[in-house]
């Protein structure tokens, strides 16, 4: 389980939740945005389940902190699937992996004529 410090306050969610909502928070942030989400929570003094909203992004710092947890942990695997569709989400594009893939095997060549590296 893990803490969620935002705003002053905090909040008590599960590992998943709080890292589909870390990385999510970055990428709205890098992209210069904010916006508001729903996560999954556990009241700490009651045990019951709730929601939080936050708003998150730009000038929304986010914490994430283990917290010691002894009850049975709750499945908020949905809450943590919605915070990786969100359209922010970051996703690995299939096309940058295959790129990735492909070696150049034409060796770099050192031209000191061109202060640099040159195309063999």
């Amino acid at each position: 389980m893990r803490r969620i410090t935002y705003a002053g306050d905090t909040v008590i969610t599960t590992d998943d939740v709080a890292e589909a909502l870390v990385e999510l928070t970055a990428a709205v942030a890098n992209a210069g945005r904010a916006q508001a989400v729903r996560i999954p929570i556990v009241l700490e003094e009651s045990g019951d389940i709730d929601e939080a909203e936050l708003v998150i992004g730009v000038g929304n710092d986010v914490l994430s902190a283990p917290v010691e947890w002894r009850d049975d942990q709750p499945d908020f695997s949905e809450g943590a699937d919605e915070l990786r569709a969100h359209e922010s989400f970051p996703r690995r594009s299939a096309s940058v992996d295959r790129l990735s893939l492909v070696e150049d095997d034409s060796p770099a060549q050192w031209d000191p004529d061109l202060e640099g590296f040159r195309e063999a």
